[in-house]
Parts: C-alpha cells; sequence; structure tokens
C-alpha cells in the first residue's frame, strides 16, 4: 500500500477509529497513595489518642494496624513518609548496613552494656549522651534503691506474676510503672510537672534502666520509642499504691484496692467485654476471693486476680467509692441468686479497660480525676472541658 492511499483512508476515518489517544498518567502517583494511606493512621491517632491495636473485631483498626507494623519494616517508604510523621511512628528508622550503624540506631545507649535479655542484669558505669530531644543519660548514683525493684519485676515476670502488653497510649505512662523497651527493663521513678505544648500533655522524668543507668528524657519521647520497640509490664501481684520512696516503718498498711476478671460461664456476664470488679479489702486478696464461688458479691464463680494496689497512708475504703462513683454509669446490672435462693445486685462490677481502669487510679492518686471522666461508649477517659465544649 503506497503512502498517498495510506493518508486517504485516515483522512476517510469518521468514527475516528484510528485517532489513538496516548494513555493519561494516573491521578495519584505510588508516592501519593502511600501518603494518602499513611494519613489514615495519623487521623486515627487524632481521633484515638493512640495508635492502632491488633483488634480482631474491628476490621478497620486491624488494617491501619498491619499497614503501620509493615511500614515499620519498610525502611524505603519510611523515609518517603518522614515530613508526614508528626507522631514520630517512623521516627529512627534507617537503613542498617553495618553493625555499627545497629549501635548508631541504639538512642538511648541501652546496647552499651552486655545485657542479652531483661532478664540479665548489668551495670555499666559509663556515661553516655542521649540526643537532645529525648534527654541525658547517665549512670544512676542511687542505684541501689531501684535495683531490688527492677529485679523483683524480672522474677515476677519469669514466674507469670507480671505479663509484658502492647504500648498502646502515652497516658500509660506514669510513676512507679515498669516498661521494657530495645529488650531492656525501665522503671518510671519520677514524672515532672506536666505541660500542654502542641496540644498533648508532656512532662520531664526520671526513667531508672536495669543495666544502672538513667534518663531525664520527655515523656513524650518515651512514648514515641515504646510506640517502636516497646512493652508495658502489667502486675499481677501487690503494688505500692504510692510509690515505695518513702514507705518505712512508721507508714500504716490500710489494705489493698484491687481488680478481678469474673471466670463465670453465665452467658450474660461472658457476653460483657471488659468486665472487672473494683474491690476493697483489709487483707490479702488471695484470701478475700478463695470463696467467690459461694459469694454473690462475686458473681456466685471463681474470680482472676489481674492486679492488687497497696495502700499507705489513706482511706482505701474512700478511694474505692470515688472509682465506683468515676464508673458508676457504666455498672454491671443482672440478678445473682445465692446458695438460699436469696436474690443480689452487686454493684462493683463494672465494664471499663484495664488501662482506663489504672489510669483513672493514678488521676485519683494526683487529684485530676476532677477535671476528667468516663465515657464508656468511647471507652477511654476525657476530659471535663472537651464535653462542656
Amino acid at each position: 500500500m503506497d503512502r498517498n492511499r495510506l493518508l486517504a483512508l485516515i483522512a476517510d476515518d469518521d468514527l475516528g477509529l484510528l485517532k489513538v489517544k496516548p494513555k493519561g498518567a494516573s491521578a495519584s502517583s505510588s508516592a501519593d497513595r502511600l501518603v494518602a494511606s499513611f494519613g489514615e493512621i495519623n487521623d486515627f491517632i487524632r481521633k484515638n489518642d493512640r495508635t492502632p491495636a491488633p483488634n480482631q473485631k474491628d476490621v478497620q483498626e486491624y488494617r491501619l494496624y498491619s499497614r503501620l507494623e509493615s511500614l515499620r519494616q519498610d525502611r524505603t517508604k519510611a523515609g518517603v513518609l518522614g515530613e508526614y510523621d508528626e507522631f514520630g511512628l517512623l521516627a529512627g528508622i534507617k537503613e542498617i548496613k553495618s553493625i555499627d550503624d545497629v549501635f548508631d540506631d541504639d538512642e538511648f545507649g541501652i546496647l552499651d552494656d552486655t545485657a542479652a535479655s531483661i532478664f540479665d542484669l548489668k551495670h555499666v558505669p559509663k556515661q553516655t549522651t542521649m540526643p537532645d530531644y529525648i534527654g541525658s543519660r547517665k549512670p544512676c548514683e542511687d542505684f541501689d534503691r531501684f535495683e531490688p525493684l527492677l529485679q523483683q519485676c524480672q522474677a515476677d515476670l519469669r514466674v507469670g506474676k507480671r505479663k509484658l502488653w502492647p504500648f498502646a497510649k502515652e497516658q500509660q505512662i506514669h510513676e512507679g510503672l515498669f516498661f521494657v523497651l530495645k529488650g531492656i527493663l525501665l522503671y518510671v521513678a519520677e514524672v515532672g510537672d506536666r505541660e500542654v505544648t502542641g496540644g498533648k500533655n508532656n512532662a520531664r522524668l526520671r526513667c531508672i534502666f536495669e543495666n544502672g543507668t538513667e534518663s531525664d528524657m520527655l515523656l513524650r519521647s518515651l512514648a514515641a520509642e515504646l510506640y517502636k520497640d516497646g512493652r508495658r509490664v502489667l502486675a499481677h501481684e501487690d503494688r505500692l499504691l504510692d510509690g515505695f520512696d518513702g514507705i518505712s516503718d512508721d507508714d500504716r498498711e490500710t489494705g489493698f484496692i484491687y481488680v478481678l476478671k469474673s471466670c463465670s460461664e453465665r452467658a450474660d456476664i461472658k457476653a460483657f467485654e471488659n468486665l472487672y470488679k473494683i474491690g476493697f479489702c483489709r487483707s490479702a486478696v488471695e484470701d478475700r476471693v478463695k470463696n467467690a464461688a459461694q459469694d454473690p458479691t462475686f458473681l456466685m464463680a471463681p474470680v482472676a486476680i489481674v492486679t492488687a494496689y497497696k495502700c499507705f497512708n489513706m482511706n482505701p475504703v474512700k478511694l474505692e467509692q470515688l472509682l465506683h462513683r468515676f464508673f458508676g454509669e457504666w455498672c454491671l446490672n443482672v440478678d445473682v441468686t445465692d446458695k438460699a435462693g436469696q436474690r443480689h445486685v452487686p454493684r462493683e462490677w463494672f465494664t471499663a479497660p484495664l488501662d482506663v481502669i489504672e489510669q483513672a487510679l493514678h488521676l485519683v492518686i494526683s487529684g485530676e480525676i476532677i477535671q476528667f471522666q468516663y465515657d464508656g461508649r468511647r471507652k477511654e477517659i476525657i476530659a471535663r472541658s472537651e464535653v462542656a465544649s
């Protein structure tokens, strides 16, 4: 076919079948899609004040959790998202090419000693400086005060009296609690005055590491690192409600505030998620609950001790009553019949997540409880000013 005839055929294409348009670029590049997907994670944190958790009952949250974990494993994508990482979720993730890079990536300097796990106690008198945004790390001069606590926590973890639990939000950081960061156990000995910066509470901490060092990092800096590579330590034995500092033979032990979980087989009780009993006793908690299956207060069923706080120099009955009022709207309302056929309505069981109950207790001790209230629908403690507005 000669050229003139081919041109004539093209000119005679009334339907435009031969007019092929080049394919345009997609409306969104892969980088744009990556940023948009990461934005959904930021939106979740702004709304819920915590990172997404592996919640099997919430498909959307579990999807965001999986996406975040995947991004934390992909250093290339983490680099692209650096300027959009407003909560420090991907901070410190960089390409590791050598053993030197491993130690350079150790912001807290907790690899400076030879501790191989949280069950190996090693003390290094070497002073190391941490990045400015985290604070300074130095040898702990009064480590002998804290070492027994850390050793006891280690022992409790070994025998199951304490458990490691995912770190979910900044509100879980309080004085007197333990955390595991990059495999190293730490104790929050002090929490300084709280200040609001960027709409978030922040405070200078005193953190004691099991390797004999301490750091004065900021609360939000610790939270950012725990999000990346940390766990919280739950207590499953008696704890001092006002911490160990200052407790001596002159102090008066006044009893225990405890949190229990029901082991009832009743369908209407098992149907409640996050159902806990908040109670008080003067004797050991184990003695108080040993006949739970015959006591309507305990729903006529065995119970598991979740945590217990030893109280000194305070009125634990009033503390118990205050917590009951705080969660009162979400009190369990079921009938329980005892062995004699008498009807009872226990009033010490509440539907609230364990970490929220612990947070409320610390707010009571600090005196800040009057500024907050429990929102059972959102399953979180919120400021009263937020409700008023």
